[in-house]
């Protein structure tokens, strides 16, 4: 069993920041990616931000400059520190890993329940 506990979202005005974070708990032999994807009200889920356990990054083209993405692999936790919020930021907000929950078993995905981030105009 694996589970993904997101923390940190809420309401926030533009031009503020907000940090969120999710920690992976449970039966986990290693993760690989730990990343952080958002869907607003009628759109699709699109990918934020990513990072590997060796700390390699990568970022949507719209947070790039603004989000910093980080993890503590000590902790199974990944963070999300974002600045400069813009109204077109509020969205849920879910935690994906991929990982391996021993060492016979094959990676997969796991996602978190989402926590909301609201920016006001």
């Amino acid at each position: 069993q694996v589970q993904l506990v997101e923390s940190g979202g809420g309401l926030v005005q533009a031009g503020g920041s907000l940090r969120i974070s999710c920690a992976a708990s449970g039966s986990i032999f290693s993760i690989n990616v730990m990343g952080w994807y958002r869907q607003a009200p009628g759109k699709q889920r699109e990918l934020v931000a990513v990072i590997t356990s060796g700390g390699r990054t990568n970022y949507a083209d719209s947070v790039k400059g603004r989000f910093t993405i980080s993890r503590d692999n000590a902790k199974n936790t990944v963070y999300l520190q974002m600045n400069s919020l813009k109204p077109e930021d509020a969205a849920v907000y879910y935690c994906n890993t991929n990982l391996r929950r021993s060492r016979m078993d094959i990676s997969s995905d796991y996602w978190g329940q989402g926590t909301q981030v609201t920016v006001s105009s």
